[in-house]
């Protein structure tokens, strides 16, 4: 044995440190765990079990419904109001299930994080599938409603669904790893978290249509800009032309659209691009405290 050779370290690797979200595709068994133990426990112990994704979302259009549509009289201005605003609720529910689920991912699974080490981006990116797999009821039911009513899909309405779910998934994924990091160091991260997903349903065309933003903000065209450059404003308008403009009778949805949505849609790709990147360099920064943190 000679003293003081180097030692080749080429099959080993630092403890704790990874290729971040890259690790997640080498960890496809331990992602898949994660995802069962979520969707098998969210209703353990309840009587009515996978109902409540159900009733839910039906209990929050009826609110919707009665004060937006026949108390603010939007029923009468929006034809199939309807499908125009459960289209939307789908929509924000996703986000909101996705950006919450992901946040409090680390915490939740402490007990993992503090004994053994995984790539920890495997937690929020099995929350935002398992809020995906909750969200696929409730596409069931709009789907019916829509072909009830004489829904005639286009593949570029489809098309723009699925894109929209994909804007949705993604920034949820980048806000939840920038608030997931934050929310271990510092938990009052979950009130911002709150707070944000609190207002998603006023800051895109849920309850109402855009046309409205666009005349409050007539003398202020910039906001209205930023507007429509948020991602989850373009992700409900992908989901109002995929499922409620096609009910319309007209088959033209050009009138319904917001104006140069082609370049809302490019900045909202990007925006959730760069939320993804700093979301993922804040979660690496923290994480090596996670542990000591939890």
């Amino acid at each position: 044995m000679t003293f003081g050779a180097p030692i080749d370290l080429s099959g080993f690797e630092v403890p704790g440190r990874g290729r971040g979200l890259l690790d997640v595709f080498t960890r496809g068994y331990l992602l898949r765990l994660l995802i069962r133990k979520g969707t098998a426990t969210r209703y353990r112990n309840s009587l009515l079990g996978w109902i409540w994704s159900y009733v839910k979302p039906a209990a929050q259009f009826v609110i919707y419904y009665f004060v937006m549509g026949v108390i603010m009289n939007q029923n009468r201005g929006i034809e199939n109001f309807p499908i125009y605003l459960f289209a939307g609720v789908v929509a924000v529910n996703l986000f909101n299930e996705a950006f919450g689920n992901a946040t409090s991912s680390i915490v939740d699974n402490r007990a993992l994080v503090k004994k053994i080490y995984l790539p920890r981006e495997l937690f929020p990116i099995a929350s935002i599938i398992i809020a995906f797999v909750h969200f696929l009821p409730q596409v069931a039911i709009l789907l019916i409603v829509c072909l009830v009513v004489g829904w005639q899909p286009t593949m570029m309405g489809l098309a723009g669904v699925v894109l929209g779910i994909v804007i949705i998934q993604i920034f949820s994924l980048g806000l939840g790893l920038f608030f997931g990091a934050m929310n271990v160091r510092f938990r009052d991260a979950q009130n911002f978290v709150e707070l944000i997903r609190m207002f998603s349903t006023w800051t895109s065309p849920v309850l109402y249509p855009w046309i409205l933003v666009q005349g409050a903000l007539s003398n202020h065209d910039w906001l209205f800009t930023l507007y429509t450059w948020n991602p989850l404003t373009v992700a409900v308008e992908l989901f109002h032309q995929g499922f409620w403009a096609p009910t319309t009778g007209t088959g033209d949805t050009t009138d319904s659209i917001m104006p140069d949505f082609g370049v809302a849609l490019l900045a909202a790709l990007v925006l959730c691009a760069a939320m993804l990147v700093i979301g993922q360099t804040t979660f690496r920064r923290f994480e090596r405290s996670f542990a000591q943190d939890l």
